[in-house]
């Protein structure tokens, strides 16, 4: 929770930002009396400050019996010199978001009310380190161990935005939008079933303007045709659901930017089941449906000029007696029939509905998927990258500057049609759900999603030459009915097992800050797509 910017005594700490010289940024020199910053940047000095990024320092009582002055000041190194061309926005974001959030976090266990924040390089950044650095996940546990946040403010100025757009309520929504995500996912799967899923969303989206929300049933989806979806419900007492939202903040008329997100609220690996070791993490499968449910929530809140749909399909994948079979064929809403070679390869069998049916109903300009889809993608990048599979230089060059400014990293992978002889060799049906040699596992993956994205625009096959970077924010070459897609495999950064600054333990919620960002840049551009 936040408050605007208020005067140092409504405080009872501070987080502030030093340079390696000791010398505190502009905003905390403008805002702090000089006495107190003579007090901080001496003792810096004999406390032998390094000056590295994260390196932080802890006063108490600087302002003696003072009431205007906070009695608890966490000074965090930015690990950079006085001299740092704050223009260079993605970095400032990082810097201070990194600083932000372990300042922060020193604070939150000394029974603080209400902290004010320097805002350092970047404001945005500040809100989102403040916030994401103080996410827990303690709502199961019957004694609270932990003290309950406190409400964070601004100091310093708040208008000058390096960027004319992001501030500090843009960083709060970001922040709060992943939190949501990281909740979603981090929660255990006996508590988020398909049901919960649906509703908990439409909880958080409920006041929202210029949104609608739709929970489908088996019912819904036998009657679209959707029988990969429902192959792998089957093995599940929890029935399915198919969460569709809209969010109609542009034109009426307009064509939206889709997103569809892999919602296995828990994954066994079905009759192929899976090892024991980690299975608990699959409480996470859903990773996917989380973040695009959760970027949604953003770019409401922030009420931006565009169309957005959201697709979510989602079930349990359970072994027992009405399990879809290895070898057992079903058939997809477009009409192709699929072979189950692998009950683990489900999430690619969910999609393929979702996909088909947001593309041929909806319509929209860009088409993206986001699914912890593939342990070839965990071995390929680790935790630290999201794998991007797409069609469009155009719109790999979006995602790209969107990963870059959010720090929520994308690399891209080969969405290649030569992959395809993987999924086209079964001798009972069209496709196959897996490869016949097991390697690519996650370009296989993302080439037969392609198969159920209906109108696909194509500008990946451009010359050397032409493939300059005004070409890439050229408009598609091909006419303006054809989608873009892109699909973000986050099997690796859906988990980390890191925990300091804004990262903390557990699911991510990844890459729900990076999917607003995106969406930020389409509603400033319009000619992006």
């Amino acid at each position: 929770m936040s408050d605007q910017r208020k005067s140092l005594s409504e405080f009872d700490a501070l987080v502030l930002g030093s340079y390696k010289d000791g010398t505190l940024t502009d905003t905390a020199t403008n805002e702090i009396p000089e006495s107190i910053r003579t007090s901080i940047q001496e003792q810096l000095r004999f406390s032998g400050l390094k000056g590295k990024l994260g390196e932080i320092r802890m006063f108490y009582g600087l302002g003696g019996n003072d009431e205007n002055i906070p009695k608890k000041i966490a000074v965090v190194s930015l690990g950079i010199n006085k001299d740092f061309e704050q223009s260079r926005v993605p970095e400032a974001l990082e810097i201070t978001r990194k600083a932000v959030a372990v300042g922060i976090r020193s604070l939150r266990e000394l029974d603080v009310k209400h902290v004010g924040v320097d805002v350092m390089f970047h404001e945005h950044g500040a809100a989102e380190g403040a916030t994401l650095g103080l996410y827990r996940f303690d709502s199961l546990k019957s004694i609270k161990s932990h003290k309950a946040p406190p409400k964070i403010s601004p100091i310093g100025s708040t208008s000058t935005n390096t960027d004319g757009n992001l501030c500090w309520n843009t960083g709060l929504i970001y922040a709060e939008a992943q939190n949501h995500a990281r909740k979603l996912a981090e929660t255990p799967a006996n508590y988020m079933t398909p049901t919960n899923f649906a509703n908990t969303v439409k909880s958080f989206l409920e006041d929202l303007s210029k949104v609608e929300v739709f929970i489908h049933d088996k019912e819904w989806a036998t009657k679209h045709n959707m029988g990969s979806f429902l192959s792998v419900s089957r093995g599940s007492d929890e029935p399915l659901k198919f969460l569709e939202i809209c969010y109609n903040g542009g034109e009426k008329g307009q064509r939206p930017l889709a997103f569809v997100g892999k919602g296995v609220t828990f994954d066994s690996g079905g009759i192929s089941i899976k090892p024991s070791a980690k299975m608990a993490e699959m409480k996470g499968d859903m990773g996917g449906a989380a973040a695009v449910a959760s970027a949604i929530y953003g770019i409401a809140k922030l009420r931006l000029p565009i169309n957005v749909v959201v697709s979510v399909p989602l079930c349990e994948n359970m072994p027992s007696g009405h399990a879809t079979k290895p070898g057992d064929v079903v058939k997809a809403m477009n009409g192709k029939s699929i072979e189950v070679d692998n009950t683990d390869a489900e999430g690619r069998l969910i999609l393929a509905d979702a996909l088909y049916y947001t593309s041929s109903t909806h319509k929209p300009h860009s088409l993206i998927d986001v699914a912890t889809l593939t342990g070839a993608m965990v071995v390929a990048l680790g935790e630290i990258y999201s794998g991007v599979f797409t069609n469009s230089n155009k719109l790999w060059e979006q995602l790209l500057e969107a990963g870059k400014n959010a720090n929520d990293p994308f690399w891209r992978m080969p969405l290649d049609d030569k992959y395809n002889e993987d999924i086209k060799k079964s001798i009972v049906a069209d496709l196959v759900n897996v490869g016949q040699k097991g390697l690519g596992g996650s370009c296989v993956a993302a080439i037969f999603l392609k198969e159920f994205v209906c109108g696909l625009t194509d500008d990946s096959d451009v010359s050397e030459k032409e493939n300059s970077s005004e070409r890439l924010f050229d408009v598609d070459a091909d006419d303006d009915k054809k989608i873009r897609y892109a699909h973000i495999d986050i099997a690796g950064s859906m988990i980390t097992y890191r925990d300091s600054g804004y990262n903390v333990k557990g699911m991510t919620g990844r890459p729900t800050r990076s999917l607003i960002e995106f969406a930020r840049l389409i509603a400033k551009n319009p000619d992006f797509v």
